[in-house]
């Protein structure tokens, strides 16, 4: 799979209402439900205890917190571009987040990203892109949303 490449303001909205790409699929595992569970003290035993999930979770399986099913949007969204000639990158924040399906220990998942809108805000670029969590198999991704990002090009 080949990256996009994007240098600059210009470039990055030549693609507006286009989708950008799509990710490598990336497995959801135990231990990595597990640290995540260790970084954020969330332990809830839907997400920890596969012998309980086992028998008592409607998914009879333990499940991939939320938050760590977003979190894996920069490593995946570093994937579909190569944004290139900027100084800085916030993280601005989310509109329309819906979480649709849960993401199930060794689910397969991958980002589908578009450019929804794209403002030059004196040199700041605010870059909201559409993003679909695809569940590899699944009828419904895991979430949808826009995620909002500004980047400060050179």
């Amino acid at each position: 799979m080949s990256k996009i490449i994007i240098n600059n303001h210009e470039e990055f909205a030549s693609y507006l209402g286009k989708e950008l790409g799509v990710s490598e699929y990336h497995k959801i595992t135990q231990d990595q439900i597990n640290k995540f569970a260790d970084a954020t003290l969330d332990w809830q035993w839907i997400h920890t205890d596969p012998e309980k999930a086992a028998t008592e979770s409607p998914f009879k399986s333990t499940i991939a917190h939320g938050y760590l099913t977003l979190s894996l949007l920069p490593y995946l969204w570093e994937q579909i571009a190569e944004v290139r000639n900027f100084k800085m990158l916030v993280n601005y924040g989310m509109k329309d987040l819906k979480f649709a399906q849960p993401v199930l220990v060794n689910d397969e998942v991958r980002l589908v990203a578009s450019l929804h809108s794209i403002v030059n805000l004196r040199g700041i670029s605010k870059v909201e892109m559409k993003m679909k969590l695809e569940i590899k198999g699944g009828k419904k991704p895991a979430y949808e949303g826009i995620t909002i990002f500004l980047y400060h090009f050179e």
